[in-house]
């Protein structure tokens, strides 16, 4: 068995871990890494280039170094620094929060992370100062972990980790695709088939670099199932000229849902980027809906269910978020 010991220090916390046989030959990162389950290989990777790894007290910056039997490595990790994201009150819908994470109803408009063009009075912003002393760090900073990512304009629900173990499962859960992300959008027109999946390449538009785009040739694999809830329009079916459409995600790329909708000819309505003429301004269809489209100023697309297993308890969680006044206004 390995030893494994933890103490305080004044300056963060002290891992002592042993080396056993069954151990030898293996990657230092990978070692510690299997041992020290509240660090990541890259978030050790990083305390090895601080000098924060020794070993018979001599520095150890090497992650490839290959561990021998009865080596004792000491891993010192510095207490958090504060977020250089600042503090900033802003009111925030919470459906759900623990020791380890948070679930948050985003509104539109809300920006998740400072980023050129908006610096701050953002998601991160706000959790900061929210959360406060729960925050126990991120990568070494006092910070929430962003899992995932809901463009600015669109509204509904996101998670958010207090702590690098509740970061790394979570991460993985959203690298393996288990965790169950279903979105709400009104499109143009109404798809042929009632349901059916989407698939395609997603990357950088050749033509406008600012644009994601469905490539023949790179990208990433994309894949999204969509589902005919309802025609949206006055009279028979037939004349309906959009719907609203549930969109569950396989895998998460940027822009994804809408990209994919643009895709097969229903963009969703008041989508500037991938929507055309008619996904800003309503034209083509009913006269009093595209003035609700106008006035919407953003795509009509909700993030209403997150569903993904606690990090800590590994309980099965599922949290649903009706759609907003504005998106209600269309229906």
């Amino acid at each position: 068995m390995n030893k494994l010991s933890m103490t305080g220090h004044i300056n963060g916390e002290r891992h002592v871990v042993a080396v056993s046989e069954e151990c030898a030959g293996d990657r230092l990162d990978k070692f510690l890494g299997d041992h020290i389950e509240s660090l990541s290989r890259t978030r050790i990777k990083t305390l090895m280039e601080e000098g924060c790894v020794t070993c018979a007290e001599k520095t150890v910056n090497d992650p490839s170094r290959r561990v021998k039997p009865g080596q004792v490595y000491e891993v010192l990790v510095p207490a958090a620094r504060p977020a250089r994201p600042v503090a900033q009150a802003i009111p925030l819908e919470i459906c759900y929060e623990d020791a380890d994470l948070i679930v948050i109803d985003k509104p539109a408009g809300l920006v998740v992370h400072p980023a050129a063009g908006n610096p701050d009075r953002t998601l991160v912003n706000a959790l900061i100062a929210h959360c406060g002393d729960s925050l126990s760090g991120i990568g070494g900073e006092i910070r929430p972990g962003i899992v995932h990512r809901l463009d600015k304009d669109t509204s509904g629900l996101i998670i958010a980790a207090k702590n690098d173990v509740a970061h790394r499962n979570l991460a993985e859960q959203f690298a393996v695709h288990s965790i169950d992300r279903v979105y709400q959008a009104v499109a143009w027109g109404v798809p042929q088939k009632s349901s059916g999946v989407i698939e395609g390449n997603i990357g950088r538009s050749p033509k406008n670099r600012k644009k994601m785009a469905v490539l023949a040739r790179g990208g990433k694999p994309a894949e999204t199932h969509y589902r005919v809830i309802r025609p949206l329009g006055r009279g028979p079916e037939t004349l309906a000229f959009a719907a609203l459409i549930e969109c569950r995600l396989k895998t998460g790329r940027t822009h994804q849902i809408r990209v994919h909708m643009a895709h097969i000819g229903h963009p969703i309505v008041g989508d500037p980027v991938y929507g055309g003429r008619r996904g800003r301004t309503g034209h083509g269809g009913d006269e009093n809906f595209g003035a609700l489209v106008a006035a919407l100023g953003r795509q009509a697309l909700h993030a209403y269910r997150l569903g993904f297993v606690h990090p800590a308890s590994g309980e099965q969680l599922t949290f649903e978020s009706k759609l907003p006044a504005d998106l209600q206004a269309l229906l």
